[in-house]
């Protein structure tokens, strides 16, 4: 069984930074690769970030040069630093990884969600 735990979001003013959190816990050996996906309210989920297995990692037009997803293996955690946010930032941000949970077995899982509101 796998679950994962975000956290660090929250409210911050425009132009300020949060750095959000998912760690993976239960019988995973490792994190493969995962997706930062949001979704603002009205809005359809869109991706944010990627990181892939290798360590390449990729950005939506949006948020390129202000976001910035990494991972610790050891911790089996993947983070999103976000920078200079704006107020078309807020959204709910859901980490979605793929773990590795045997010998090519890999399972695709989900956040609970991490609200963050970018507003003066």
């Amino acid at each position: 069984q796998v679950h994962l735990v975000e956290s660090g979001g929250g409210l911050v003013q425009p132009g300020g930074s949060l750095k959000l959190s998912c760690a993976a816990f239960g019988s995973i050996f490792s994190i493969y690769a995962a997706v930062w996906y949001r979704q603002a309210p009205g809005k359809q989920r869109e991706l944010v970030a990627t990181i892939a297995s290798g360590g390449g990692t990729s950005y939506a037009d949006s948020v390129k040069g202000r976001f910035t997803i990494s991972r610790d293996n050891a911790k089996n955690t993947v983070y999103l630093q976000m920078n200079s946010l704006k107020p078309e930032d807020t959204a709910v941000y859901y980490c979605n990884p793929t773990v590795v949970v045997g010998n090519d077995r890999y399972l695709e899982v989900w956040g609970q969600g991490t609200l963050v509101t970018v507003s003066s």
